[in-house]
């Protein structure tokens, strides 16, 4: 393997320091206690820069890099201030994981989750999912965020971290682009009513179907576990409970299918396409 200038040696052994502790970022532990965690791809790590995400450091497998993304990210990564390692393919393989390896893998600090970074324009539309567990139904969920113009999610007593690297790689990278937050779940519905956004619950008891609810305006839409739907916490006066009718023998979606629905439904009745309970 022949080392692309500026890039140095290539690290080939995965018993190298440097590719050790970013190998320790796979797991939760190691990740909460040093505030770090890996971005693998080129679109990922594309957006995580777009998004002003600091970059501790990369490891870059030149023979496995490919695609539009690949070029403007090693370009970004040189121009910038954090270490970039070459890696040989056996080393990376150690770095990389799932069955996309792209020759890119970054270590990145991951950004703040208060609450009080949120700042929410006129008419927000807002997604909460509560007690979220798995990476992958909380990353489908931040990607259809994206697309259906969502101001911003709130994860309130997750499960999971919310900067695991199957979170980033099933959001596609929107994980850094869309404003995200967590709290407990109290704190969030109180935040929230601070903020004076009405708040709408997604649950399979719900009175109104959602298609006959006006989902306009200044709007949360909250969403509980398949298994669990939403707590208690939820379940008080001025929050209005809706459903998705279900046809079938199943009596509920997955949340990510379900946050995808009833965010597009939002977005289309603020686009003028119908004005229910007019």
């Amino acid at each position: 393997m022949t080392s692309r200038p500026g890039l140095g040696v290539p690290l080939t052994s995965a018993s190298n320091p440097r590719i050790r502790a970013a190998i320790a970022l796979r797991d939760r532990r190691g990740r909460e206690s040093s505030g770090l965690t890996l971005v693998d791809g080129a679109r990922e790590l594309r957006r995580a820069i777009d998004a002003g995400v600091e970059i501790v450091e990369a490891f870059v497998c030149e023979p496995m890099l490919a695609g539009p993304d690949a070029r403007v990210v090693l370009d970004a990564l040189q121009k910038g201030g954090a270490p970039v390692h070459a890696t040989s393919e056996a080393a990376f393989g150690r770095l990389a994981f799932g069955d996309r390896a792209e020759g890119f893998v970054a270590v990145v600090r991951s950004p703040s989750l208060g609450l009080d970074r949120l700042k929410l324009g006129p008419d927000p539309l807002v997604l909460v999912v509560e007690s979220v567990e798995k990476p992958g139904n909380l990353g489908a969920i931040l990607r259809s965020a994206d697309g259906a113009g969502v101001d911003a999610v709130i994860a309130a007593s997750p499960r999971t971290d919310l900067f695991n690297p199957n979170v980033i790689r099933a959001s596609a990278g929107t994980v850094f682009s869309v404003p995200l937050a967590s709290a407990p779940s109290e704190d969030v519905l109180a935040w929230l009513r601070t903020s004076g956004v009405r708040i709408v619950a997604a649950r399979v008891d719900g009175a109104s179907a959602y298609t006959d609810t006006d989902l306009r305006g200044s709007l949360a839409i909250a969403l509980g576990t398949e298994a669990d739907g939403l707590t208690e916490t939820w379940r008080v006066p001025d929050v209005e409970a809706v459903h998705v009718p279900m046809r079938g023998v199943a009596d509920s979606l997955n949340v990510s299918v379900t946050a995808a629905i009833l965010a597009y439904e939002s977005r289309r009745q603020r686009e003028g396409h119908r004005d229910p309970a007019d």
